[in-house]
């Protein structure tokens, strides 16, 4: 439940489940394994279900299903992935022109198997990623991508597990990650549960265990018919796997709070599509409580639920499971006019490929009278952006009525996955203003709303205030020192970092955050501290490699930040911003011809990004290659009329083909989007001196002298000697 498109595979994955951890998250509950001694055979039926098997360490043998020491191409992202086993263990390993290969070990799975199976290698700083392949079971099985992997620009290696997917595929953990640290990637604690245990659908145990059984706990079937269904709801409704979004837990309640038989919307809300839009009729891997409850069967009867059908404690297999599932059917259909013994679910709940995981089939628990054509047929996989993809109402769905605090959940929910921004900013704002919530969630989620909104003055009057009455708030203090370092002040930018750091000590993006402000403070030496204690906390983060990279090519340490730019790219094969870096920092050692293969794979990657082709015309223009450097600044410029740099190395172009009208037009542009421009002041009165207009080139040179730029200084004086001895 509550996953967004970026965490899709979490739904999947698993092998047999191994040794419990021996104390779930709070003192409430038991050691797992406890409940056997009294249940002895519901827990050795119990250990054959998907949940029991949801997740579980792996151990060199225990993976036979699959077929190891195998390929997989992935042309997409012209990368490709072997899947190997040792007698140490099972690893994958990743392969892709010109990068050094790339490999971690498999430690978990996640999944029974049934539909699919994932694989997770935990860092060493105790976080949980996902591996870009997975097993899925159809035809004999096979190796393919993981969902949401079939594209260009996958997450790789770099896929954090975040609590939400953990909650539905595994016990509590002793520990909740990143208590006390709202938006921040989980580090989990080092001994994990495997599978879901009894206590998710009988409640905290610890007490019956040592009473011998005298203290209660829940038991779902004497709860009421919501309370009892909702047991189930709890991971098995989900609305879409894709950016909406789905679910909000509710204010101040923890990612693993929720406990059986109290009310599930006091947890946590659901959301869906606007009816409007179409899309009622989605089948997605999580659907089965979402298409069950559209069913005339579970609307009319006013008792069904998924115990209907389900024992949660065993699972038929083969034509056990299809006699059971038709008893069940013939409670209320016992005169119906098919044969006794024909199997209702074939028909009328057919197995489909998901749509969200197109490798995947699942039972489709939308009860109806005639199956969709060609359910198990091909399916292309879907991506889609927040914000872009769907654009309108974030309905609630679960309860489908809201009010009090919920009203204000609600109004987060339009803003937080950009479906309804422009709708939602002011509805959020008004509540805010309207209920003064305790909890600090909804002003920080009408913050992001304004700044991605481009309301950044706004955004950060709003992260200002929150802070006042939380000044230890993290999320805020992260967010408005690049909102602050963005908007050209990274001095405050790098002491809000600092606040930040001092709450979060091993957080990598407050420190690479930390790190690019004091950069832009020319505090080099910090700079490239902060970066590589971010890398040290997470060794797969490009973006801090690629910073380093920036940072010693800034310090001239050009042979060094070559190493951190290819670090950056191993990580990221599809990094465009730093191939363009690396081919900078080959370029200034004289190795043209390896800095252009790099600048066309940064073009090829990014051709809308203006950094990179001014970064490729920079260097054609030092090389003294007019004509490309040329059609690279001009590219630029069309991309971001406002760059500055692009249109002073322009200028430079022109006028050194002695184009000095076509300079001074760029010079002046220069000078109208930033007046202080010392180069350009420079340029423009060359250009101006080269057309004959002397008293004008000695205003804007007498300008570029009392600039700061000693070279500058030097070049203007010079020029107005040339004008001089005219």
């Amino acid at each position: 439940m509550r996953r967004t498109a970026a965490a899709l595979i979490l739904l999947l994955a698993g092998c047999s489940r191994r040794e419990a951890a021996p104390r779930p998250v709070a003192a409430e509950f038991a050691d797992p394994r406890t409940c056997a001694a009294c249940h002895a055979d519901i827990a050795r039926t119990y250990a054959q279900t998907g949940m029991a098997k949801a997740f579980a360490r792996v151990k060199p043998g225990s993976l036979t299903a699959e077929k190891w020491n195998a390929r997989l191409d992935h042309p997409p992202s012209n990368r490709s992935y072997e899947l190997i086993r040792r007698d140490t263990g099972y690893f994958i390993r990743r392969t892709a022109p010109g990068i050094e290969p790339l490999e971690l070990e498999i430690h978990y799975v996640m999944g029974s198997g049934l539909h699919a199976r994932s694989y997770v290698h935990r860092t060493p700083q105790g976080r949980l990623v996902e591996l870009p392949a997975a097993w899925y079971p159809e035809k004999g099985g096979y190796f393919a991508m993981s969902p949401g992997y079939d594209r260009p620009d996958h997450q790789d290696f770099r896929r954090k597990i975040s609590t939400d997917c953990m909650f539905c595929h595994n016990g509590y953990p002793a520990a909740a990650p990143g208590a006390g640290r709202p938006a921040s990637e989980p580090v989990f604690p080092a001994t994990l549960p495997e599978g879901i245990d009894c206590q998710r659908c009988h409640g905290p145990a610890r007490a019956h265990a040592d009473s011998g059984g005298r203290a209660p706990v829940v038991n779902p079937a004497k709860l009421p018919l919501e309370r009892g269904m909702e047991i189930c709801m709890q991971c098995h409704l989900e609305t879409t796997s894709f950016p909406l979004p789905n679910s909000l837990i509710r204010f101040g309640r923890g990612a693993y709070s929720y406990r059986p038989g109290e009310p599930l919307a006091d947890f946590v809300l659901h959301f869906d599509h606007a009816p409007a839009a179409g899309r009622g009729g989605k089948f997605e891997i999580v659907n089965s409580v979402y298409r069950l409850r559209q069913s005339k069967c579970f609307t009319a009867s006013g008792k069904m639920q998924c115990t209907t059908c389900h024992d949660p404690h065993r699972v038929p297999r083969g034509a056990d499971a299809e006699a059971s599932y038709s008893k069940a059917c013939r409670q209320c259909h016992a005169a119906g006019p098919h044969p006794e013994r024909a199997g209702c679910v074939s028909c009328h709940m057919p197995k489909r490929r998901s749509e969200d995981v197109v490798h995947a089939v699942m039972t489709d628990h939308l009860i109806q009278r005639k199956p969709p054509a060609n359910p198990l047929g091909p399916l292309a996989e879907r991506h889609e952006t927040p914000g872009k993809s769907y654009v309108g109402e974030v309905v609630p769905y679960y309860p489908a009525a809201v009010s009090g605090e919920a009203e204000l959940e609600s109004a987060v929910a339009q803003v937080v996955q950009r479906s309804n921004l422009k709708a939602g900013i002011p509805r959020l704002e008004a509540l805010i203003a309207r209920s003064r919530p305790r909890h600090p969630q909804p002003e920080f989620a009408l913050a992001q709303a304004l700044a991605v909104d481009g309301q950044r003055a706004r955004a950060i009057e709003i992260y200002r205030a929150l802070l006042v009455r939380e000044p230890r708030f993290v999320p805020a203090l992260r967010n408005l020192g690049e909102l602050l370092r963005a908007s050209g002040n990274a001095t405050e930018a790098a002491a809000v970092l600092e606040r930040a750091k001092a709450e979060a000590l091993d957080d990598p993006g407050v420190l690479l955050a930390l790190g690019q402000a004091y950069r832009e403070t020319h505090r080099l030496n910090d700079a490239a501290s902060a970066i590589r204690a971010a890398i040290a906390n997470d060794a797969d983060f490009p973006e801090a490699h690629d910073s380093l990279g920036g940072v010693l090519l800034e310090a001239g340490r050009a042979a060094d930040a070559e190493a951190a730019l290819r670090e950056a790219i191993r990580h990221r094969p599809d990094f465009a911003e730093a191939r363009a870096n690396l081919a900078q920092a080959m370029a200034l050692r004289g190795d043209l011809a390896s800095a252009e293969r790099q600048f066309r794979e940064a073009a090829r990657l990014a051709p809308g990004s203006p950094e990179v082709h001014y970064g490729y015309g920079a260097a054609l223009l030092r090389a003294e290659r007019i004509a490309g450097a040329r059609i690279e600044l001009e590219t630029a410029i069309r991309l971001r009329p406002g760059m500055v740099e692009a249109r002073e190395a322009l200028g430079t172009l022109l006028s050194a083909e002695g184009d000095w009208s076509g300079a001074a037009a760029q010079y002046r542009e220069v000078l109208r989007l930033d007046s202080g421009s010392a180069r350009a002041s420079l340029g423009l009165g060359s250009a101006l001196a080269a057309q004959g207009a002397p008293a004008e080139a000695r205003r804007h040179l007498d300008r570029a002298i009392a600039a700061g730029d000693e070279a500058v200084r030097k070049e203007a004086r010079e020029v107005l000697e040339m004008l001089g001895a005219r």
